[in-house]
């Protein structure tokens, strides 16, 4: 192993491993069914642990869905979420398609669903998104709530060729390359930033394609994922596929794939450096603040939910749009 470029390979995990300032990468792939007038799978649910089905049964799962899969209502606080869907669909109490982005900022509280309807009820629905949970410091956990929306053709696609003419697409959440930029961050978030150095790019090889990623500062965190393909090396040392790649921010790495199409997420950022203190869905600093977020969500909900079921989807015909429910919301 390049010593030079590499500080750690370990194996993928469910959730991704994040390193400060990101926590986790949740990645899900599921090969859902034809759904069925519920906007659920046309397929029995027989043998599933309905409202806690992990099992990947069949290649896909209900996760804590009892009719449609996904996740319902629940809270957040401390920390912001970005949420890239690949294909699919998925009903966030707004609706996205595939390409679309919503980063949120939970700051001192949001109470939120991301529910996964299938809308064909002839075909297959299949669905794959990133969950990224990027941390807030201690200044910024209690801003106020923000949702920002990046609609597909928002969001930034660099295509570059290596010397044999073979191609790198990179998608640009966060971080700029190749003099290009995609749209701000919210602003109470640690990648608006600009010396953080947040970055969030998918990377996606052709076969044999060869691709330097620049080297930044010295001091951040910067993490490969490399979640599809079949080999790749990086500055000459083979990387097997899933795997989680920790590199030197500070030196070039050359990334060469190998076999078919491979992919890559990569995320970046100088790390906050404070304590993390996790329970559920809140990420605070101390277990003092835990205990003080439980208590603000038992006694006001976080503002309350304003939809009629935990499990909210929106109608089979309403398509991408956003509805905010908070009146501080842009």
């Amino acid at each position: 192993m390049n010593e030079a470029v590499f500080i750690a390979v370990e194996p993928l995990g469910f959730p991704w491993k994040g390193i400060d300032p990101f926590l986790i990468c949740s990645y899900h792939n599921d090969t859902y069914p034809a759904g069925n007038d519920r906007l659920g799978p046309a397929a029995s649910l027989a043998g599933r642990q309905i409202g806690e089905d992990f099992t990947g049964g069949d290649g896909w799962r209900m996760y804590h869905g009892r009719i449609v899969p996904g996740f319902p209502r629940h809270p957040h606080r401390g920390f912001e979420t970005v949420t890239i869907v690949r294909r699919g669909y998925v009903d966030h109490s707004d609706s996205l398609g595939a390409g679309d982005v919503q980063w949120i900022t939970a700051g001192q509280g949001i109470v939120h669903s991301e529910m996964f309807p299938l809308l064909d009820r002839e075909r297959p629905n299949p669905l794959e998104l990133f969950q990224i949970w990027l941390n807030l410091p201690s200044k910024d956990k209690m801003a106020a709530p923000y949702f920002k929306m990046l609609w597909s053709d928002q969001v930034p696609h660099v295509r570059l060729e290596d010397e044999h003419a073979r191609a790198i697409e990179i998608m640009l959440i966060a971080g700029s390359v190749d003099g290009i930029s995609p749209m701000t961050p919210p602003p109470r978030s640690w990648a608006a930033d600009a010396k953080n150095e947040v970055a969030i790019w998918t990377l996606k090889y052709a076969s044999g394609a060869r691709f330097t990623l620049p080297a930044s500062s010295p001091g951040l965190n910067r993490t490969l994922y490399f979640f599809a393909g079949e080999s790749a090396t990086i500055s000459g040392t083979a990387v097997p596929v899933r795997s989680v790649v920790q590199l030197r921010s500070d030196v070039p790495a050359v990334i060469e794939n190998g076999g078919t199409e491979s992919e890559m997420l990569l995320l970046q950022g100088r790390p906050i450096g404070e304590p993390v203190v996790q329970h559920g869905p809140f990420v605070m600093n101390s277990r003092l603040e835990i205990h003080q977020a439980l208590q603000d969500y038992q006694r006001s909900e976080f503002g309350g939910w304003p939809w009629p079921k935990d499990e909210h989807v929106h109608a089979r015909n309403v398509g991408r749009d956003v509805r905010y429910s908070y009146d501080r919301m842009p």
